[in-house]
């Protein structure tokens, strides 16, 4: 390989990274313009946090019986804050067409000399860093009404298992990006219906040993499941990396699997939807 040609590999890699950049601070900016809608889902999300985390507080009253309420407090906010983050992920990825169509730039962007993997990574990044954020509000507030004690939690196990779970989400979201591409009408519903599924049979608020066996089968193609029961394995019960290595590796192969084959998917969608004039329609 020639001097020249690395040189030229070196200007595409910054190229394309100054593009990827320009995605998420696009989007950062956008927050900052609806902000009062941020606002409102921010509060929305506090108290929805808290509403359940209260039902762990108020169980041993409404079942008469001896319950270990602190336990169950920390078992529902842990599904609670990372279904939180992981939808956010979710849905950042998912409705990144929906948002361009919402600002009336999608046709821009699509004939915009950036490649579509370059505007997935940027939109990536920021549903990360925004779900972070968002979650980290939400167990402060939270953090505040309860006397949460992690002591004896594992907490690198879980910021493990945050990442890993992540990467698994982010090729789900790539996925469930094809519907609001190739139905601009209901295509963003979709995607909620899609998040609804996965919030049913993952166990977010429940083992999901209680749900009937046929659900319990469809509960284990999903990685939250295994995100979850990771998450509560390491902060309730401090289990060893062994024990987690397991789920980690699972949630890590899916997002092995599933962001390239979405993005495979992605772009033969995007393709189709130029063909038959879908990208600028709306209704």
């Amino acid at each position: 390989m020639t001097l020249m040609t690395i040189a030229n590999t070196g200007r595409n890699i910054w190229r394309e990274t100054q593009a990827s950049y320009a995605f998420v601070e696009r989007n950062f900016n956008l927050m900052k313009r609806y902000w009062g809608w941020e606002a409102v889902w921010l509060a929305y999300s506090i108290a929805s946090a808290l509403s359940i985390t209260y039902i762990g507080a108020g169980m041993e009253q409404i079942s008469g019986a001896s319950v270990d309420t602190n336990y169950l407090v920390l078992y529902l906010l842990i599904g609670t804050l990372l279904w939180r983050y992981l939808s956010i992920v979710f849905d950042a990825i998912s409705e990144m067409i929906a948002w361009e169509r919402w600002e009336g730039t999608v046709e821009y962007t699509f004939m915009a000399p950036v490649s579509r993997v370059t505007h997935m990574i940027g939109q990536t990044i920021f549903s990360l860093v925004w779900g972070l954020f968002f979650t980290g509000v939400i167990f402060l507030v939270v953090a505040l009404f309860f006397d949460l004690n992690l002591e004896e939690a594992n907490l690198l196990g879980g910021a493990a298992v945050l990442i890993a779970s992540s990467v698994s989400f982010v090729g789900f979201g790539i996925m469930a990006a094809v519907l609001p591409l190739l139905f601009p009408e209901r295509g963003a519903q979709m995607t909620n219906v899609v998040q609804a599924i996965l919030l049913l049979i993952s166990g977010v608020y429940y083992p999901i040993t209680v749900l009937p066996r046929w659900m319990q089968v469809i509960a284990r193609g999903s990685p939250a499941t295994y995100a979850l029961e990771a998450m509560r394995a390491a902060m309730l019960t401090n289990a060893a990396w062994a024990e987690l290595l397991p789920d980690l590796a699972l949630l890590m192969a899916m997002g092995l699997v599933t962001i390239p084959a979405g993005a495979w998917i992605f772009s033969r969608a995007e393709r189709y939807a130029k063909r038959t004039g879908r990208l600028k329609r709306t209704g």
